[in-house]
């Protein structure tokens, strides 16, 4: 979901606000405008909480979790990073905690250094991949949920969102090298599995469609006893 759509039905004006504005506004009173920052970053947090605990009802209460606890430390947040690297952070710490308790996270073994440069793309606008259908994208997030937990997330943030190796290391607490070495070998893998064979583009993969974000906005406003943004017309000054 882009963050047009995402913003679509916030009033206007809302968009045109950097999060770091938007957070200075919440710790000052305004508690509505937190809706701005779920509504920006639920794609993202829906995608690297289902890559983690492989489970679409268990992400959305890992999202509404992260939510509550950002709202919480809002007055912690630094800006020594990105306010999205910090919220994404609390999510992943969130997925990992619930893999914990069910004991379903597993270690890893050592593996080989590999060079892991760049990131996996769509060869083109070719209307072969563009045609991808429901059947293909269930295909290539089976595929997806087949991969090892810790390369899983890696290959999300990277090749899903587009983070950086550096803010996808910083997310995960892994090494740039760690994050490099783990997409490749989450590339590997998936092109055995699926890519050569379908010729697959990656983002569509995880959606969080817009019924979805309005229920997660919705139950997170409720748990935070605090109006919608949506209701009101945006504060100046």
């Amino acid at each position: 979901m882009s963050t047009t759509t995402i913003t679509a039905r916030l009033p206007t004006g809302w968009e045109a606000l950097t999060d770091e504005e938007v957070v200075s506004r919440v710790i000052g009173g305004e508690g509505a405008l937190f809706e701005v920052l779920m509504r920006r970053y639920n794609q993202r947090l829906y995608r690297v909480a289902r890559a983690i605990v492989r489970d679409e009802a268990e992400a959305e209460d890992v999202m509404q979790q992260a939510y509550v606890s950002a709202y919480a430390h809002l007055g912690q947040f630094a800006q020594r990073a990105r306010f999205s690297t910090w919220l994404t952070r609390i999510a992943v710490h969130e997925a990992l905690a619930r893999n914990r308790r069910r004991g379903r996270l597993t270690e890893m073994d050592a593996m080989p250094e590999t060079d892991g440069s760049g990131v996996w793309v769509s060869r083109g606008p070719d209307p072969e991949r563009q045609a991808m259908t429901g059947e293909i994208r269930q295909a290539l997030e089976a595929s997806l949920d087949a991969l090892p937990d810790s390369h899983r997330s890696v290959f999300v943030l990277r090749a899903v969102e587009g983070l950086s190796t550096a803010e996808t290391a910083e997310c995960l607490g892994l090494s740039e090298e760690n994050v490099k070495t783990r997409l490749s070998r989450s590339r590997a893998m998936l092109r055995r599995q699926l890519f050569e064979r379908a010729g697959v583009a990656a983002p569509d993969v995880f959606s969080f469609h817009l019924s979805r974000c309005d229920r997660v906005v919705t139950a997170v406003l409720q748990r935070l006893a605090i109006s919608s943004a949506a209701g009101s017309p945006p504060a100046h000054g």
